[in-house]
């Protein structure tokens, strides 16, 4: 299990929390709190416990890859998403002779999943934030700018998003790993309110709000 910090509390008192809830509990949701069994200390939320999740729940996916610079982790997502038996379309300065232009390789990369050339991409930039920008501009595209595991399950879980925007400069390889396995591990909420929202999103893409 990964245990998750979702916000400041204030005072000591609120320190000593102890984690509650059904073991197995995705997703058991608990004080209103969609995604998991929490802590709570003088009745203020401090953290979500999120199952460990296996390496993917889909191995052999086309996962498009883009980043506009050659960091030590953007080159370890590409191997951690090949060591779990994805297929890697790299962009950016992860490909030879590519533009690394974060605006230009994050939209080639997004435009891969909205095209169904690829299954899922993943974005990065220094901040993530360009490059979640850049991919949310392509039609069909959700992207999410993940730096934490809760956010990554919740992004996959009830925005049904199709791309993880990434950032580089807070990104450790030991994040990545709980960021990838929570992305992978989440899978899309059937609930009619998440659907219906999801369903909105895909109008906006076509300049509607409604059928």
């Amino acid at each position: 299990m990964v245990l998750m910090r979702l916000g400041r509390t204030a005072g000591p008192a609120c320190c000593a929390a102890r984690v509650t809830g059904k073991p197995n509990g995705w997703p058991g949701a608990i004080a209103g709190v969609r995604g998991g069994p929490v802590a709570l200390a003088g009745g203020r939320l401090l953290w979500a416990v999120v199952p460990a999740a296996p390496a993917s729940n889909l191995p052999g996916m086309r996962i498009s890859v883009s980043s506009d610079m050659d960091e030590p982790v953007a080159r370890s997502l590409v191997a951690a998403l090949r060591e779990r038996g994805h297929e890697v379309r790299p962009h950016g300065a992860l490909r030879p002779d590519d533009d690394p232009q974060w605006a230009v390789c994050s939209e080639a990369a997004a435009r891969e999943v909205a095209d169904g050339t690829a299954d899922q991409a993943v974005v990065c930039c220094w901040t993530g934030t360009g490059a979640s920008i850049a991919a949310n501009k392509v039609p069909g595209v959700r992207a999410a700018l993940c730096t934490d595991a809760y956010t990554a399950d919740g992004a996959r879980r009830w925005n049904d998003a199709n791309v993880l925007a990434l950032s580089l400069r807070l990104t450790s390889e030991p994040l990545l790993t709980e960021i990838l396995d929570a992305w992978f591990a989440g899978e899309p909420s059937a609930d009619a309110e998440d659907r219906q929202n999801v369903d909105r999103v895909r109008l906006l893409d076509h300049g509607k709000t409604r059928l």
